[in-house]
């Protein structure tokens, strides 16, 4: 098989993980709130929960599993993904509101428990997210699919790409976040946190909100 086809669907993923990695979402939002507690290494754990998600979908969309989503799915999905980040979002904000200082937040007043756990954190926060759903049983699926017609290696190569472009940007995230936790004052500590979870809060409503307007619409 050409060197050629194998890096030129390596880049592909590059760039399509990316265009994703870049958006701002619920991922980036709890990286970011981590990273000011535990540290640069935050990104790249979180980063394997993500993966450890796409792994199974990789593996189901390559089996056909995508076909077999049906719109009340999504509507479900979305629903219970609304669900999951209106309430991570809400306990985002209550570890907020009982800062008193940067030497308790790691240990007294995380109102997030699963923050000791940062590869969870990934899993969770990938799979409660709709649009994440969304993408990889449509353009994602695709995509993967059009690569696997070239071969097993040339699809392994696109998603080695992907995931090399998630690794990166989180890893650059949880980088400078966690060395500003030392120039952070307290106060704006406490904005930082607030703003993720106000971020996470209007990701879940406005997800329940699409979930029901596809309800009214179907």
């Amino acid at each position: 098989m050409p060197t050629i086809e194998i890096f030129k669907a390596f880049l592909l993923g590059l760039s399509v993980g990316l265009t994703g990695a870049l958006v701002p979402g619920p991922m980036l939002f709890a990286t970011i709130e981590i990273s000011l507690k535990k540290g640069w290494l935050v990104g790249p754990q979180v980063v394997l929960g993500h993966m450890i998600v796409e792994v199974v979908l990789y593996a189901l969309i390559l089996l056909g599993a995508a076909s077999l989503v049906e719109s009340g799915m999504i509507s479900t999905i979305f629903f219970i993904g609304g669900l999951s980040l209106l309430v991570f979002g809400l306990l985002t904000l209550k570890d907020a509101r009982a800062t008193a200082s940067s030497a308790q937040i790691s240990q007294d007043s995380s109102g997030l428990k699963l923050t000791s756990s940062p590869t969870l954190i990934g899993l969770a926060t990938s799979v409660s997210n709709p649009y994440f759903w969304i993408w990889w049983l449509t353009a994602g699926g695709a995509l993967v699919l059009k690569e696997y017609e070239l071969g097993i290696i040339i699809a392994v190569a696109y998603m080695f790409g992907h995931w090399t472009a998630d690794l990166s940007w989180f890893t650059a995230v949880s980088g400078s976040f966690s060395r500003g936790k030392k120039l952070l004052s307290q106060k704006m500590h406490k904005y930082i946190l607030y703003s993720c979870g106000i971020s996470l809060v209007l990701f879940g409503l406005y997800f329940m909100l699409n979930y029901n307007h596809s309800i009214q619409l179907s």
